[in-house]
């Protein structure tokens, strides 16, 4: 009954009265089909990547934005950043819960869920301390931990802000990292703790 609807149709395509498939259909499917693949190769997916990438920027900029490279970080030295859209060339600083701390450490005394989330050695967290909400930005190189300047909790970034001490009860959430070019970029929505 199939058989017999497309050929009183006349559609290119329905298999012939005499059970063959119609060439013709097939080369003009090969040729769509072939259409809409072809260009796929050509399309950078590192450019399409690009075009979709939030940079790093540092906070206190107020012009002309330069997204950060690994390279433009010290050992164990913060820095507060905020998210950057190349498209706009603007930083996403409309609100201080966009606030990111940034810090380059040793990948080797990382734990492997963090150093996993890392770039070139760089970690990045929230800034915000989970206790009330201050920016946590300072570096204690005796410990080796960020701590809150407003009730002194302390945080490990070597394993994923876990709380060392202090009032805080929650790690900072992470933000993992990747490398676009040179550039720092998020590479996902900030981890939750316990992620």
């Amino acid at each position: 009954m199939k058989n017999q609807a497309c050929a009183n149709s006349g559609h290119i395509g329905c298999e012939k009265p005499d059970g063959k498939v119609d060439t013709q259909r097939r080369r003009v499917m090969n040729i769509v089909a072939t259409s809409l693949v072809a260009p796929l190769p050509f399309a950078s997916t590192e450019a399409f990547a690009q075009q979709a990438t939030t940079l790093l920027v540092e906070a206190d900029a107020e012009s002309d934005f330069k997204p950060l490279r690994p390279s433009d970080l010290a050992v164990a030295k913060p820095l507060l950043v905020f998210p950057f859209d190349p498209k706009t060339g603007t930083p996403k600083n409309e609100s201080r819960l966009s606030k990111m701390v940034v810090v380059r450490l040793a990948e080797d005394q990382m734990t492997p869920e963090t150093r996993a989330r890392s770039a070139s050695g760089v970690v990045a967290y929230s800034s915000i301390c989970t206790h009330q909400g201050c920016d946590v930005k300072t570096w204690m190189s005796k410990e080796s931990v960020l701590a809150c300047y407003c009730h002194a909790s302390k945080f490990n970034l070597f394993d994923g802000a876990k709380v060392v001490s202090g009032p805080a009860s929650s790690p900072l959430p992470a933000i993992p990292l990747i490398l676009a070019g040179e550039f720092l970029a998020i590479a996902a929505p900030p981890v939750k703790p316990g992620e």
